[in-house]
């Protein structure tokens, strides 16, 4: 099925923007004639995100909000399409258990998996009435295979990797765009409590280059570094008796 060509988008809405690969994002759009609709839980670097963003021409609409409160996100995404109507949805907020804190796995589920259906659920109406606009969901390389040392998020990652990948062929006869990104390890407040080494690991400033261009080609599938995609993409497809003994030797993340 032919997808629609996604153009250059000038009002861009993020959630989880206030650090890593959201504010890192943020700042790849930002340009004099692009609106910017940013969502994050910590104001304060929000503001900052917002900031930076400000100095490179963009106009800037920020919201302290968690993507986990339905109505209030319904509330927001409908407010920031009245305001401009919105080219590019990106689902991006996301959480991560580890041994050194007391998220759980209901928590990672409702951000990363209901967050995102919070996100883009109150936007598909309003593009479906254009007959254009984006939407991008923010999974990641653990999406490709559920992984013993962190079950909660692999599996939270799956489950939109699946729905995001579902919706694109159904969307596209409405001429909505829809891309799945799939980093690997990424600089961030998340990555930064791992107390085990991240393989190929980059900053986010590169990641939000790769996804940009993603983006702007309307990949189905955003995924990278290629050689940690590559590793994932083999170990998914080997019999489970064979990936099990591999991957239960990673260190547990939670």
């Amino acid at each position: 099925m032919k997808q629609p060509s996604p153009g250059i988008p000038s009002s861009i809405l993020i959630t989880g923007a206030s650090s890593g690969i959201g504010a890192a994002l943020a700042e790849a759009y930002a340009r004099p004639d692009t609106i910017l609709f940013l969502g994050g839980r910590n104001e304060e670097r929000l503001g900052q995100v917002a900031e930076k963003c400000r100095t490179q021409g963009a106009t800037l609409y920020t919201r302290a909000i968690d993507v986990t409160d339905e109505q209030a996100m319904r509330q927001w995404v409908l407010a920031c399409d009245a305001e401009c109507a919105l080219d590019l949805v990106i689902a991006n907020a996301g959480i991560s258990g580890g041994v050194d804190n007391d998220v759980t796995a209901q928590d990672i589920f409702a951000t990363n998996a209901t967050g995102v259906l919070n996100t883009v659920l109150p936007a598909i109406p309003l593009m479906q009435t254009r007959k254009r606009g984006q939407i991008a969901i923010m999974s990641s390389l653990a999406g490709l295979r559920g992984l013993p040392s962190a079950p909660a998020y692999s599996a939270s990652k799956v489950a939109v990797r699946a729905y995001g990948e579902a919706l694109r062929p159904q969307l596209a006869l409405d001429g909505i765009g829809v891309s799945v990104i799939m980093p690997g390890f990424v600089e961030s407040r998340i990555t930064a409590r791992n107390p085990f080494p991240m393989p190929l690991i980059m900053p986010a400033e590169r990641a939000a280059r790769i996804i940009k261009r993603g983006l702007q080609r309307g990949r189905a599938r955003i995924a990278f570094p290629f050689a940690l995609y590559a590793m994932m993409w083999i170990l998914a497809a080997l019999p489970t008796v064979i990936a099990d003994v591999l991957l239960t030797r990673l260190p547990r993340k939670g």
